[in-house]
This record gives C-alpha cells, structure tokens and sequence, in this order.
C-alpha cells in the first residue's frame, strides 16, 4: 500500500469520508453513494476516484487518471510560474539643480520603467549648500509626480534619509 499523498487531491483508498458525490468521467452527476462503492465503480471503468472538492458537503469525487491528473496540473503550474512577472524596484538617481535635457532623459526612463510594470524610486542626492535648499529638491519630485501621474502613483511620498531625498512611484 502507497504513503498517502502529501500534495494535490486525495484519491482511492486516501479519501476518508464514507460518503461522496460522484461525477462520472463524462461529466455526468451519479449522485451520493458510498466511497467504497464509488471506488469499486471507477476501477470498473479503469480509473480512479479523485477527490475535487473536499469542503463540499458531502465532498466532489470524480473518475479521472490520476496520474494523467497530476501531470495536467503540474503543466499548469510550470506556465503559470512561467508568465507570471516579478515586480521589481529600478532607481533613477538626480541632482537638486539638474538640467531640463538631463531631466527629460530622466524621465524618458521613468516612463519606460513604469510601463514595464515595474516600481521607480527617485534618489535625490544633496551636496555640500544643496542641503540648505531642500525645498528645491521637494520641488523637483513634485514636478516628477506631476509628469508620471497618468501611469503611476506615488506609493512612498518624499522623505529625507541622511544627504538624500527619496520617493517610490509605482504602475497604477
């Protein structure tokens, strides 16, 4: 006898419960009978009796393959992870007193961050007198979250940590 089945649905001899709803392998509705039974009927047919909804009252059995089962799932769940994308945080880093090119490159990249679905966190790094003038480092990441407001939002608003200035966009 098999080691009950750590992961994925409970078949066979592993469902627990002494009674079942059976659907057959055409999809049709047998009704609730016995486990034993329903497990008798589908080694008649060549299959087993997989468990697909165990919190349903009483729990959905079916006849399938279970190993084709498994497999069919297991396929999902390589496709799934995949085509699933993994946000990440890119970093754009400016000056208080950037140029208007510089700053419009700046942005290009922002722009094409952000539509990769991906967050941006804008360092702006003070040197030396430039601390003294915060307020136009405030400024700039405003006028910043005034250009990306259409395709972001912004999830950490500015704060200072030490000689720079951060804020995090994100996709809406």
């Amino acid at each position: 006898m098999a080691p009950p089945p750590k992961s994925g649905p409970r078949y066979n001899e592993f469902i627990t419960v002494p009674k079942v709803r059976v659907i057959d392998d055409e999809g049709e509705n047998l009704g609730v009978m016995f486990t034993q039974e329903a497990i008798e009927r589908a080694y008649e047919i060549g299959l087993d009796l997989v468990e697909v909804s165990p919190t349903a009252d009483p729990p959905v059995c079916k006849f399938l393959d279970i190993g084709k089962y498994k497999y069919e799932a297991q396929k999902k769940a390589n496709i799934a992870r995949k085509t699933q994308k993994t946000q990440e945080l890119k970093e754009i880093k400016m000056r208080p007193n950037i140029d208007d090119h510089d700053y419009d490159t700046k942005m290009k990249k922002v722009h094409d961050f952000i539509g990769d679905g991906d967050k941006v966190k804008i360092t702006l790094r003070f040197r030396g007198r430039e601390l003294s003038h915060q307020q136009l480092g405030m400024q700039l990441l405003q006028r910043v979250a005034e250009n990306v407001g259409e395709i972001a939002k912004v999830e950490a608003y500015p704060r200072m940590e030490g000689r720079q200035m951060l804020m995090v966009l994100a996709p809406k």
